[in-house]
């Protein structure tokens, strides 16, 4: 059945005074699509309410509204407002009651933010596309300001919006013919707008734009040469450019007829302003008593999230809470088990071969220790032994241990690496015990050598990286200041013998 549409009077006829009508032919429009261009102020939403108002008693409509400009429809020619402050399950299944029962309607997105609408609309799109096959019904689906629901790069918007909201305006264009859905869109700038989507359209609607590559791109799509793209700055509002199978074989300017019904919204008029009272700032900077009632607007609460995302947000949640082993030894506290580490620790640096042997060595030596000792709990892992094995080598008493400084000097150790903490803890002990600095034996055993340079080296490297500072009193003694302590050791002789090693030989 060949239904012909209006869309108002060919342009050129119409500057000669003739009225030649500008025909669309609704049934070739269904199956190619239609792209509408133009800058805003062009008349692309003025376009859009001729071709629904003209088509609205041969075919079932759907208009995908941002900004609430169709939802007059309704009152003229019986459209279903769909207000989209509704959850993505809802508004799926209302597309799909739409299908079945062929009801126009409009679904309003206004009061929603961008990434909010752009959900609605997909899922929406969604409950259209995926209708069963008893109700693919011949539906004329218009949305307007296309580039927001199928942009051609990233915005401010997750990627997950952007991604499901592509690919419902996708799925419309590219398969939307088999099930019956003919889309219709309208974008100010074709090149904000994906190209996959509007490559699928075969009949175009150009108007005013002023940017190169928009008159560019459009001169292409409508088969024109470039230099001919200049004329798409001179279009006046309500004229377009139409090329198609359902328009004309060549470029045929139009000019769009009147239309029935008005948008909410108009384009602004200028308009004197009010005379200004005299207690103007009165009545600027005191509210009334109407506005004291008035209730704060809220913004739009954001969508629910779906029931499968809360499961995974669920699971996943459980799957990082650790989960504590019951202790096989419930009568000892952890403070107690820590004071059991603590002196079997305390043996091992106690024993004066112990400096020189390797991290791997005292390690299992540590663990078998701890099992003589019956140490409750999971044995410590290697690196956690690492860090008791530094801080035992300091040597600190409990009283220092529990203040401040040292609690701010362990953390600055955990900026060395391991092998080096128990030689930067022992300085800084003396440092916040006000004992003198030690000797260059006592640090070489500390790291495990018997070369004084290295350990001499050692406070080098400390210093060059800004944890201490170095200096030497006018006997030659070494005095070792911690600037983000804000203490140092007290002058301690350099080449002083290690106690313990003078230990370990008057013992043999």
């Amino acid at each position: 059945m060949k239904v012909d549409i209006d869309m108002g009077l060919l342009a050129r006829d119409a500057a000669l005074g003739k009225e030649t009508p500008a025909i669309l032919d609704l049934e070739e429009l269904l199956a190619t699509r239609l792209l509408v261009q133009g800058n805003s102020g062009s008349g692309k939403s003025h376009l859009l309410r001729r071709l629904l108002e003209q088509s609205a008693e041969w075919v079932q409509q759907c208009v995908i509204d941002p900004e609430g400009d169709f939802v007059t429809l309704s009152d003229r020619f019986g459209h279903v407002v769909v207000d989209a402050t509704r959850t993505e399950q809802e508004l799926t299944r209302i597309a799909g009651r739409i299908r079945q029962h062929r009801v126009s309607t409009v679904l309003n997105l206004e009061g929603l933010d961008t990434e909010q609408q752009m959900r609605a609309a997909a899922a929406f799109l969604g409950g259209l596309f995926d209708a069963d096959r008893d109700h693919w019904y011949p539906m004329l689906v218009v949305v307007d300001e296309a580039q927001l629901f199928a942009p051609a790069a990233a915005g401010e918007v997750s990627d997950e919006a952007r991604k499901v909201s592509l690919g419902a305006m996708t799925n419309l264009m590219c398969r939307g013919r088999k099930r019956g859905l003919a889309g219709v869109i309208a974008t100010q700038r074709l090149a904000k707008l994906a190209k996959n989507v509007a490559a699928e359209a075969s009949n175009f609607l150009m108007g005013r734009t002023f940017l190169d590559i928009d008159m560019a791109r459009a001169a292409d799509l409508l088969g024109m040469e470039r230099r001919q793209a200049e004329m798409f700055r001179d279009l006046e509002r309500g004229h377009f450019i139409a090329l198609g199978p359902a328009l004309s074989r060549r470029p045929l300017p139009i000019k769009i007829g009147v239309v029935e019904t008005s948008a909410r919204s108009s384009s602004p008029r200028l308009m004197p302003l009010p005379e200004a009272p005299v207690d103007a700032q009165d009545l600027i900077f005191t509210p009334s008593a109407q506005e004291i009632r008035m209730p704060v607007r809220r913004a739009a609460p954001p969508p629910p999230k779906p029931t499968n995302e809360i499961l995974e947000e669920v699971v996943r949640a459980r799957a990082e809470e650790p989960v504590e082993e019951p202790s096989l030894f419930p009568e000892f506290s952890q403070a107690e088990r820590n004071e059991m580490l603590d002196n079997v620790m305390r043996e091992i640096v106690d024993d004066p071969e112990a400096a020189y042997r390797s991290v791997a060595v005292l390690y299992q030596d540590f663990l078998v220790r701890c099992r003589i000792h019956r140490v409750p709990g999971a044995p410590l892992e290697l690196t956690a032994f690492r860090r008791r094995l530094a801080v035992a080598k300091a040597g600190i008493d409990e009283d220092a241990a529990a203040g401040e400084a040292w609690q701010q000097a362990l953390e600055l150790s955990k900026s060395v690496t391991d092998d080096v903490q128990g030689v930067f803890l022992a300085v800084a002990q003396a440092a916040v015990t006000d004992k003198p600095c030690p000797g260059d034996a006592t640090l070489a055993r500390l790291y495990g050598t018997h070369s004084l340079s290295r350990a001499r080296r050692l406070l080098a490297y400390f210093e060059e990286r800004g944890l201490l500072v170095v200096r030497t009193d006018f006997s030659g003694r070494r005095i070792v200041a911690f600037p983000d302590l804000g203490l140092e050791t007290a002058a301690g002789n350099p080449d002083a013998a290690d106690d313990m090693m003078m230990a370990g030989h008057a013992a043999e």
